[in-house]
């Protein structure tokens, strides 16, 4: 059996092909990436596939494809993505693992709008998939405590909304087990962390770690967007965070779920620990 991980020197790809490593043999795994020579030493088969050329996508033999979504604006990912799946298709791939997004089919959020039309393309072809809900990353959040520290305060427009984010390692641990164990066709997991947190909680977790107060303070949406342009951003990066965070304060993704568990087989990680590797 092939096993063939898309973006695998990306940071969600990276990390499941790890965990993938020490489930299977290195034979029976390939990965597509843009860049061969930066994927040289990973120690398993190495495709050439880039998305913005979707002729040099190769799926010829994989019995189980891990697509992980693309970067980019909304229409060139889902013209990426779309491409992807209708190689798979012709390559006659035998289960596609999708990297999706929380409650992709009912979401609020912008970022669901890739992730909707890319699953319900999949179930169009016929392929049996298994589509993986990530929640938020811990580290999305945790990655910018240094700079709230240095700007003096965490800055967001989340207000007091909560939100159930997941370590990125463990939402690559369950799709390594999805890709090495039987059963999941079909299954659509709808994969978050423990618990629910705010921002004046986080900024709290880091002055406790740190030992350095960190105040929390929530702006109006366009503020937050004037800043992350601000900051050089490109436009649709900045709109997709303040979407985020505006859903964020709305409750949109508060909900806890316990598949990321289940899969993984204990506890998901605390926010926590990600704040510890942040600051710590």
């Amino acid at each position: 059996m092939t096993t063939l991980i898309t973006g695998a020197t990306g940071h969600l790809g990276s990390l499941t092909l790890q965990h993938l490593l020490q489930r299977v043999p290195a034979s029976g795994i390939a990965v597509s990436v843009r860049d061969p020579a930066k994927a040289a030493h990973l120690g398993v088969e190495v495709r050439h596939g880039d998305f913005d050329r979707p002729e040099t996508l190769d799926f010829v033999g994989v019995d189980r494809l891990m697509l992980i979504s693309t970067d980019g604006p909304d229409e060139a990912r889902i013209a990426k993505q779309t491409a992807a799946v209708r190689v798979a298709h012709e390559a006659g791939v035998g289960h596609i693992v999708y990297s999706s997004v929380t409650e992709a089919t009912t979401s609020p959020l912008s970022l669901a709008v890739v992730h909707r039309a890319t699953e319900e393309l999949i179930r169009t072809t016929g392929i049996p998939f298994t589509f993986l809900r990530n929640a938020m990353y811990h580290e999305n959040y945790t990655a910018q405590l240094p700079g709230a520290y240095e700007r003096g305060a965490l800055v967001t427009a989340t207000g007091d909304g909560r939100i159930a984010s997941a370590s990125r390692d463990d939402l690559a641990l369950a799709a390594a087990v999805v890709l090495s164990t039987d059963g999941h066709e079909g299954a659509v997991y709808e994969l978050t962390g423990p618990r629910a947190w705010g921002f004046d909680e986080l900024a709290a977790i880091a002055a406790e770690v740190t030992g350095k107060p960190l105040a929390h303070r929530s702006v109006p949406d366009a503020d937050l967007l004037a800043g992350l342009s601000a900051a050089g951003l490109p436009a649709f990066v900045c709109e997709l965070l303040v979407d985020i965070q505006a859903n964020i304060r709305a409750g949109a993704l508060a909900e806890v779920r316990p598949d990321l568990e289940k899969l993984i087989g204990r506890p998901a990680t605390p926010v926590e620990d990600a704040v510890r590797v942040s600051v710590g």
